[in-house]
């Protein structure tokens, strides 16, 4: 079965739609990986939301950016899947839609993205290449990635 796949600007986003968005997130970065921090950075008014849905519940999602909002070219933040649904492989999904929304959207190729550094490998399958030493945000290890 495969997700159905929207992408919304901050205004456009039902309330429901952005409830569930923001649990997904808490669930996963705050809950999953035992980190608290500040999710709510401000940057949600500044995105598009690209939303992965199955049997009308969201379980894919990460926000696209145009250049000059978090890194100097475009870039792709809050990559989610839900963890009950990640024998699908649809974060391969996932960032295929996101480079597509960045180039459709915004009309550019290069992506900048901060990556959680056990994904290294993930992201460089899409593309991306290491342009950072590691440094640590919220006590976990990052790397900045760059494709195009």
């Amino acid at each position: 079965m495969e997700l159905k796949w929207k992408i919304k600007p901050f205004e456009a986003l039902t309330v429901t739609e952005l409830y569930d968005l923001l649990q997904l997130r808490s669930q996963i970065f705050v809950v999953e990986q035992n980190c608290v921090y500040l999710d709510l950075d401000g940057k949600d008014k500044k995105a598009l939301h690209l939303i992965g849905e199955f049997e009308g519940k969201i379980v894919a999602y990460s926000r696209l950016f145009d250049a000059g909002i978090s890194f100097d070219n475009a870039s792709i933040g809050r990559v989610v899947v839900d963890e009950n649904y990640r024998d699908r492989k649809w974060g391969h999904d996932l960032m295929r839609e996101a480079i597509a929304g960045i180039k459709s959207n915004f009309g550019k190729d290069k992506i900048t993205i901060a990556a959680q550094l056990y994904l290294k490998k993930f992201y460089e399958s899409h593309g991306f290449v290491q342009i950072s030493e590691m440094y640590l945000e919220d006590d976990i290890e990052h790397i900045d990635m760059i494709r195009g």
